[in-house]
């Protein structure tokens, strides 16, 4: 799997492909200079039960918070559920 990240001035996103295909997408807005607010994931069906998801937060999301020093509101619900489940993990870029 590779993820790629694409941003913008306020917004962003990090692209999860399989093969060259994509698979699925977290997209986030800046919240002034310190935070990030994710507020959308969608997986294809097609690759739904893999992972992406969890993938694009853990490999995307999280490495890119932490090397900008930047922390998190996860307003979507899916990544909303991922930082309750796996708050040790990640808890520290937590809003």
């Amino acid at each position: 799997m590779e993820i790629k990240h694409q941003a913008q001035e306020t917004k962003g996103s990090f692209v999860a492909y399989i093969d060259g295909q994509r698979a699925g997408e977290m997209t986030y807005s800046v919240a002034g200079v310190d935070k990030i607010i994710i507020d959308h994931t969608d997986v294809d069906p097609a690759f739904g039960g893999k992972g992406v998801g969890k993938a694009i937060l853990l490999e995307g999301v999280i490495p890119y918070v932490r090397e900008k020093g930047l922390k998190v509101l996860p307003l979507c619900p899916f990544a909303s559920a991922m930082f309750k489940k796996m708050a040790a993990e990640i808890g520290d870029v937590l809003v």
